[in-house]
């Protein structure tokens, strides 16, 4: 048996832990209607700019940073009760977006926009905060031996809900869908939010010890930054959030406006980004605890140059907008984020101590996640800068969107060398992925992506 088909370790999942994984399903049916493409196609009827979807793109990560000011109070509210009353509150403000289209017989467009802004801040602000003790929680619950195991089925459920979520919404909202057809998938929304909080009860809770409980001694920030493993995951990660920070919401308005796609159909070519997601579970699934984070972050992130070479090509009117091969970037999109961050989020559990692991995970959190939000503002206001402007050069068309796709190129390249800092002794090399993968068991592998009858 080659070390690529060992089990991970002896160790098993708490009793209960599925439950986590059963969130995340109805969790990624909930969430990625107001936080993904349904809400941009939203707010694209309600003629929002570049910079407003930039806005919304970037809303969710950004109030991350509340994180820390939450972080203090976890130990004394306990790591269950504190997402459970955060994620039951933001469920309240769907329901108030479900009822924001209906309006429109008495607003006007830039109202509603308004309107639904302001939900949006509501839910996103309750989100950050409580998303603090979501990571804490779960990497004390899980041994780790099985943490790559849980990363990736965590990941394959969250986009299953996804995908599923989006197919949904295109089906219900069709070629020129009315106000009362986003009402409809916002409500949809809200109660699969709901759902998810009856798993998400059944979790099971980690006791906080008492002297940590009652700990009042100051946090030495500024040591937690400077701690080399975790200084250089940081790094690599908030250079990951510049580069992907917007990818989602402009390839969205890139289809919508320069290649003309109608709603429906957008959003039938989305959920092929989740399907990729999905297929992470079996690209390497619970082998990322062998392989290690460092070379499936490096691997992914010289194929998102690959992928972004391809969207230069369309946007830049080299290759036709064709339905083949926007799938299948849209594919490769799911698959290597999913990668990315399981990778990312497996090496913060190895590399942060238990010693001030809330404030550790609060600062990852709140790095990325604040840089993941500035970044489609960023890359928005870059996008109406240019605006109508247009050259040739090198056989391409540079437009908006094609300079867009090559300074989010240029920013992937940097956080490729970034990636190759990082400290993880027990890692195999690029190399040594690349043969296990491809070269020692290639029928294998392969075949996972084979369609059965």
């Amino acid at each position: 048996m080659s070390e690529l088909e060992k089990p991970a370790s002896a160790a098993a999942f708490p009793p209960g832990m599925h439950h986590a994984w059963l969130f995340s399903l109805f969790n990624g049916l909930s969430f990625q209607i107001v936080l993904g493409s349904p809400m941009i196609l939203y707010a694209k009827t309600l003629h929002a700019s570049a910079t407003v979807l930039g806005i919304i793109a970037g809303m969710m990560p950004l109030l991350v940073i509340f994180q820390i000011p939450a972080v203090n109070y976890i130990n004394r509210v306990g790591y269950k009760r504190f997402v459970l009353s955060g994620w039951g509150t933001r469920t309240v403000f769907i329901f108030g977006m479900a009822l924001a289209p209906l309006t429109a017989g008495f607003l006007n467009a830039t109202t509603r926009l308004a309107l639904m802004l302001m939900l949006l801040f509501g839910f996103n602000l309750v989100r950050g905060i409580s998303s603090c003790a979501w990571l804490p929680w779960i990497t004390h619950l899980v041994p780790d031996t099985l943490r790559g195991k849980y990363v990736s089925r965590d990941a394959g459920m969250s986009n299953l809900g996804s995908f599923l979520t989006v197919l949904i919404a295109a089906t219900c909202l069709g070629q020129a869908p009315k106000p009362w057809q986003f009402s409809v998938i916002f409500a949809f929304s809200a109660a699969m939010g709901w759902v998810s909080l009856v798993f998400l009860n059944r979790v099971p809770d980690a006791p906080i010890p008492e002297e940590i409980r009652k700990s009042r001694h100051p946090v030495p920030w500024l040591a937690m930054l400077r701690h080399p493993p975790f200084q250089k995951l940081l790094r690599a990660v908030v250079s990951w959030s510049v580069a992907y920070g917007g990818m989602t919401a402009f390839v969205v308005a890139f289809l919508k406006t320069a290649a003309g796609m109608s709603d429906g159909k957008i959003l039938f070519v989305t959920s092929v980004t989740f399907l990729g997601g999905l297929s992470s579970l079996w690209f390497l699934g619970p082998r990322l605890d062998h392989l290690g984070s460092r070379p499936v972050l490096l691997f992914s992130f010289i194929v998102w140059l690959a992928i972004l070479a391809g969207w230069i090509a369309v946007a830049g009117g080299a290759v036709s907008a064709g339905l083949p091969l926007v799938l299948a970037l849209e594919f490769l999109m799911g698959l290597f984020a999913a990668l990315v961050g399981m990778a990312a989020n497996r090496l913060a559990m190895a590399v942060i101590p238990p010693m001030g692991r809330n404030h550790f995970f609060a600062l990852y959190s709140v790095f990325a996640n604040v840089t993941l939000g500035l970044a489609p503002v960023g890359w928005g206001l870059l996008i109406d800068a240019v605006g109508e402007h247009q050259a040739k050069w090198l056989g391409l068309a540079w437009n908006r969107y094609t300079v867009f796709f090559a300074a989010a190129a240029l920013a992937f390249f940097i956080t490729l060398l970034m990636a190759r800092r990082l400290d993880e002794p027990e890692a195999v090399s690029m190399e040594t992925l690349l043969t296990r993968l491809l070269v020692e068991s290639p029928q294998r592998f392969w075949l996972r992506f084979w369609p059965r009858s």
